[in-house]
């Protein structure tokens, strides 16, 4: 008998007493259960976008509401995705209480356990419709890390701002120079193999999340790769580029985890087989090229 339940859960709660749904093989992504997770904080106007706008196929939505005041939360249910609800502010603690979640309800056997794990934003500036190409490198077995990079797709003009640019180039050159690693973006919308991102131990509760990802997956020696991602003005005002404090706040706890993985991490091994790149080179991403974003 299937169960089911309010599709609410509180990052407070544990066990399977909240956020039940059930998860069912799926073929659009090569038989892999996928789940997608959207940190969202009042982005009430653009979830409907975003919601509508996800393959099908994929086994569960999860909105980790961090906080809203502006009924995220009933808009993401109304449109048919779980809700978890993680009142302290913070993009990392958001997407770790829907981790946990998810990991709760497998253990329990609410749900089956997810393959791969989608990471996008709730303001519309990513393109869910790419979904499919983005998890394809882990369906084929190439990859345990796909970034959606904005600098190799097109994007509409504006969407970035310069110090987003700037930071990005110089984050993804730090990680370069450290661990031989290339990425060309610290883009939130990612898939990840869910073994991989159990193995990272993510810990990061803000702005650090998606570069703790990256510095962790360089480090531990996985396979990784970029796909060409469109990417739009956001709907609303980012809390991030949008103001002074997001910026200084986001570039500094950026390079602060770089520093940290990079004195306290162990390195990469140089020989080790599980490196970015189909041609084995550490220092070459594999990307695929597409037409047309």
């Amino acid at each position: 008998m299937t169960q089911t339940a309010d599709p609410t859960y509180d990052a407070t709660q544990t066990g399977d007493s909240a956020g039940n749904a059930t998860l069912s093989p799926r073929d659009a992504f090569g038989g892999l259960r996928v789940a997608v997770i959207i940190p969202a904080l009042n982005e009430a106007p653009a979830l409907p976008h975003v919601l509508a706008a996800i393959p099908s196929g994929v086994a569960m939505v999860i909105v980790a509401d961090n906080g809203s005041t502006d009924g995220t939360g009933n808009v993401a249910r109304k449109h048919g995705a779980v809700v978890v609800r993680e009142p302290v502010r913070g993009y990392g603690r958001a997407c770790l209480a829907a981790l946990a979640h998810l990991e709760d309800g497998a253990t329990s056997g609410v749900h089956a356990a997810v393959d791969v794990v989608v990471f996008l934003d709730g303001d519309a500036s990513d393109r869910p419709d790419e979904m499919l190409r983005l998890v394809a490198p882990i369906a084929d077995g190439s990859a345990d890390l796909v970034i959606g990079s904005r600098t190799l797709g097109q994007r509409e003009a504006g969407a970035l701002t310069p110090q987003q640019v700037f930071g990005n180039w110089l984050a993804c050159t730090l990680i370069r120079l450290i661990w031989g690693v290339r990425f060309t973006d610290l883009g939130p919308f990612r898939a990840i193999r869910a073994s991989a991102l159990r193995d990272l131990a993510m810990a990061d509760t803000d702005y650090g999340w998606t570069v703790e990802m990256q510095v962790k997956a360089a480090r531990a020696g996985l396979r990784t790769a970029e796909m060409p991602a469109g990417y739009r003005k956001r709907i609303g005002k980012s809390k991030v580029s949008g103001t002074i404090r997001g910026v200084f706040g986001a570039g500094t706890k950026i390079l602060y985890v770089i520093g940290r993985e990079a004195v306290f991490g162990p390195r990469v091994n140089a020989n080790s087989a599980a490196v970015t790149g189909s041609s084995g080179a550490p220092d070459r991403p594999r990307t695929e090229k597409r037409p047309g974003t």
